[in-house]
């Protein structure tokens, strides 16, 4: 498991270790979680007013949107895994 912080971008970090999902906010579902979470006070709006382009699912069920494309904060946490393994 990783561990640190995960860069979700404009100066924005989450723990490493307590992501569960990075997924796109482009589905129906995911769209239904994102409304779900707000309702329930869970949801986190990290994209300092840009459009969402992903959305990271916590261990915690607590649902962050971010401006970053989930291809590139998937890629930043294995980078971040691979960091931390050796």
């Amino acid at each position: 498991m990783a561990q640190g912080l995960l860069n979700i971008g404009f100066g924005n970090y989450v723990a490493a270790s307590r992501v569960t999902a990075i997924v796109n906010p482009a589905s129906s579902p995911m769209r239904r979680l994102r409304e779900e979470a707000r309702a329930e006070r869970r949801l986190i709006d990290a994209t300092q007013g840009r459009k969402t382009r992903s959305i990271i699912i916590t261990d915690s069920n607590h649902v962050i949107l971010s401006g970053i494309q989930a291809e590139t904060l998937g890629t930043r946490f294995e980078a971040q895994e691979e960091d931390h393994a050796g």
